[in-house]
């Protein structure tokens, strides 16, 4: 049967439209301006996650207690897709930092949310994510990095692959395996990446999203307490899963915002290029492609606006963020390549920035589970394992 929790209603709350202009502004204030040279370079803009603490994004998703905003997942998707519209790197660096602070309020103790959430909230410590390895992707149970109980702590070995901010993090959530084969023997750990025995091996160029970080960790018998322990052993799995929901969701308006962005440029150009005497935009083979685009760009809003609803009402779907996340993403993917289209040759240089959007928005078809993970999700949901 079908999720008719999904069918809940929802309303853009004026917090949540406060928070969107907000976003809107600093993007175009603080980002726009640099972006073309920070991807060229692929420069990670560090001071700008402390000058985004001074409107509260850092803290969107943690409670008032600790230092945050508490705006809610709904203020999130909307914050993430204003960023994305201008930069999509720095919308995923955001979103996965507010990804592992909701963790750690849902799944840490006392003692570890007043450790950590008002670091996250205040901009000087951000959030980073260790889960895959080089066997590990899409099968996130089969991770072979292992704890190791000493004494009443833990010795964590091992390799990690593709951590987002990890470089540049202050506490990195990372899965290690405690016990035996498949997702039950997996267990989270909150890490100081200044702990002896890590180290940062690499960081990865990208394609796209060139102002994220990416590197491979390495875990080399680093010894943590207990307290770095997120949640109890064997529980780590669930709480990747359920930081990706919430990651979905942020990668689904991530690929809004990219979509956006193609919209405006394409309209702009369609509106300004002349060809045969008029506007490229009188022609059908034009007009038709910026119709196909809006219609699909409403369509993934309203898939992540109800994801994020239902999250804010304490009913979250993972289908439905599996809907919002395959939808969104395939359409930023697909009306990027029409965008760069409709700009010709211009959109194969760097001239215009068209070409960084068809870049960026092939990664939300692959990170916080791939389109085919979403799928299996997605029908599972209507079948069951059969």
């Amino acid at each position: 049967m079908t999720d008719r929790s999904a069918a809940a209603r929802f309303d853009i709350t004026d917090e949540q439209r406060q928070i969107a202009a907000l976003a809107r502004d600093f993007a175009e204030r603080e980002i726009a301006p640099h972006i073309a040279a920070w991807d060229r370079e692929h420069y990670f803009p560090r001071s700008l996650y402390t000058k985004m603490d001074a409107i509260g994004l850092m803290g969107v998703l943690v409670d008032e207690r600790y230092g945050g905003v508490g705006a809610g997942y709904g203020a999130y998707a909307l914050a993430v897709e204003e960023l994305a519209r201008v930069d999509a790197g720095s919308a995923v660096t955001l979103s996965v930092h507010a990804m592992i602070g909701a963790a750690i309020a849902k799944l840490g103790n006392e003692a570890q949310r007043a450790a950590w959430l008002p670091r996250l909230s205040g901009g000087d410590t951000i959030a980073g994510f260790a889960l895959t390895e080089s066997d590990a992707g899409s099968d996130a149970g089969a991770i072979r990095s292992t704890a190791v109980r000493r004494g009443d702590g833990y010795v964590l070995r091992g390799r990690k692959q593709w951590c987002t901010n990890g470089t540049h993090a202050g506490v990195v959530m990372a899965m290690f395996r405690t016990g035996g084969v498949g997702p039950k023997g997996v267990s989270a750990f909150l890490v100081d990446p200044k702990t002896p025995g890590i180290t940062v091996e690499r960081e990865t160029e990208k394609l796209g999203i060139r102002t994220s970080n990416t590197c491979d960790l390495a875990f080399d018998d680093v010894y943590v307490g207990p307290e770095a322990l997120l949640g109890g052993e064997g529980e780590g799995f669930g709480g990747a899963m359920t930081a990706l929901q919430g990651g979905r969701i942020g990668i689904a308006a991530q690929a809004v915002g990219i979509l956006a962005a193609c919209l405006d440029a394409s309209v702009k150009f369609a509106q300004e290029r002349m060809a045969f005497g008029k506007p490229i935009g009188a022609f059908e083979g034009v007009s038709f492609k910026i119709a196909r685009m809006a219609t699909d760009l409403e369509a993934a809003r309203l898939l992540v606006y109800r994801a994020a609803a239902l999250a804010d009402a304490g009913t979250p779907s993972p289908t439905l963020a599996s809907q919002a996340k395959f939808f969104a993403s395939t359409a930023a993917r697909t009306h990027a390549s029409e965008a760069l289209q409709i700009h010709g040759g211009y959109g194969f240089t760097t001239e215009f920035p068209v070409e960084r959007y068809y870049r960026d928005a092939k990664i939300t078809e692959i990170y916080e589970g791939t389109s085919e993970i979403q799928q299996i999700i997605i029908a599972r949901s209507l079948l069951g394992r059969l």
